[in-house]
């Protein structure tokens, strides 16, 4: 495919952008599943082919204008958003909702979209289109293309809202550009994770999370730095590996055992053990009369398995995905996440983490995967057009890999999947025969090369 054409980005004007209404200054506590995040912030982009001819009083100038009114208008509803991140006398992390608004920035890069070599987002979307969170908890950039296209990204802080939060309040900016009603209106009711009295959790908690003072401290390492690749995945191959594993299991369980017997093979000799996790989202796990559906903030839970990596490389796909569907159903069920809301109350005001994130003392390798499966790449659209394509960015910076699949903009049962993992393991994935993971190309989400 050659290399990624090198470009400038010109930042033309930075805004805030706050509420359009006032909003009443006050504290909003973060849940006890907050408070296992530590401060990290999340990408999410996405990208607009030039708007049709026959939209022609639609420039970048009329269409940041929208984004700005529309988003005025949705922090009304999703006032976390406009607020930050401040320390409680504790030390524990509290949301101050004072409508500081959101930081907007315009830019413009001298790249047609077409150009844009997607599939490394290290070179093509980070520090160029994506914007560097300084303060606050959301900022945005628009940035206007050499084509006439138009790029959308946002970083927000992970701990006051996880992807399916943020996905609910994308639609609804777009919803509100289009003058349509908010379809989920967010809740904030903390009460609906408050811990239980008295509290009680599974011993296997202990197994999944760790108190922060209980880790040792990193240690000096001239390891290689993990990358960031997106990929996808045609609904033909999803549903042959589904098949190699006897269709007994979800497409997600296999894929992760089909990335786990992968991550084996590519182990150095003093990797012993092979580690993979999921994220799993706790909201209809939770579910009370559909009082979770909107509920923002984070719901997650990452349980993960562990195998010797000789053992994982001897096991067929089937037995893989076995493997997966057994660590991954304990923590489908709402006594899982009853007893994890108990079990940072136990520890607070001590911060925890999941394990699979900080690592284990005895080394290995590891990877979490995170169903990105209501991405809504086709529902935040603003009016002029819908995004031919959209992903997440997430270098998470945890000692294992994170891979997201998404659905692809095409709506033909294709996956996108953003990798952020070290690069010998890419190069084993890619080399694959049968190839299942492929290198995203704009021919794949330009339909017309344009």
């Amino acid at each position: 495919m050659g290399g990624s054409k090198e470009y400038a980005v010109t930042v033309k004007a930075k805004e805030r952008v706050a509420a359009v209404l006032p909003v009443q200054e006050h504290w909003l506590p973060l849940s006890n599943l907050d408070l296992l995040l530590p401060a990290m912030d999340v990408g999410v982009f996405f990208c607009y082919k030039k708007p049709p001819a026959k939209q022609s009083k639609t420039t970048f100038a009329t269409m940041v204008s929208s984004l700005k009114a529309s988003l005025a208008q949705a922090l009304v509803t999703y006032y976390p958003f406009a607020g930050e991140v401040v320390t409680n006398p504790v030390g524990e992390p509290e949301l101050l909702c004072n409508n500081r608004g959101v930081d907007f920035v315009e830019a413009y890069a001298d790249v047609q979209l077409q150009e844009l070599r997607l599939n490394n987002p290290d070179e093509s979307v980070e520090r160029k289109l994506l914007p560097k969170k300084k303060e606050g908890v959301l900022c945005v950039q628009a940035t206007e293309l050499k084509c006439g296209g138009l790029v959308l990204a946002c970083t927000f802080d992970h701990r006051i809202a996880d992807a399916y939060s943020t996905n609910i309040f994308l639609v609804a900016w777009a919803e509100t550009a289009a003058s349509k009603p908010i379809s989920i209106p967010p809740s904030f009711r903390r009460s609906l994770l408050i811990p239980r009295r008295p509290g009680s959790h599974d011993p296997s908690l202990d197994r999944l999370y760790v108190p922060v003072s209980s880790l040792p401290p990193p240690p000096a390492s001239d390891e290689e730095d993990a990358v960031n690749r997106i990929y996808y995945i045609t609904a033909d191959d999803i549903a042959r590996i589904q098949a190699a594993a006897g269709r007994k299991r979800t497409k997600i369980e296999v894929f992760t055992a089909y990335l786990w017997r992968v991550l084996a093979r590519g182990a150095r000799p003093e990797d012993k053990v092979c580690r993979m996790g999921a994220v799993v989202d706790g909201r209809t796990r939770l579910a009370r009369g559909g009082e979770m559906a909107g509920y923002f903030g984070n719901v997650l839970s990452i349980p993960y398995g562990s195998l010797r990596v000789e053992e994982l490389k001897d096991m067929d796909l089937a037995e893989a995905a076995e493997a997966v569907h057994g660590w991954l159903r304990r923590a489908t069920t709402e006594e899982h996440f009853r007893g994890l809301v108990d079990w940072v109350e136990a520890r607070r005001p001590e911060p925890a983490l999941a394990r699979i994130y900080a690592g284990e003392k005895d080394g290995g390798v590891g990877c979490v995967v995170s169903s990105g499966r209501a991405f809504p790449v086709g529902e935040v659209e603003f009016g002029w057009g819908k995004a031919v394509f959209g992903s997440y960015h997430f270098p998470w910076g945890g000692s294992a890999g994170y891979v997201m699949p998404m659905p692809s903009s095409r709506k033909n049962g294709d996956w996108v999947v953003y990798m952020h993992m070290l690069k010998n393991f890419l190069d084993l994935l890619e080399a694959e025969e049968p190839s299942v993971f492929r290198p995203l190309t704009t021919d794949y989400f330009l339909a017309d090369g344009k």
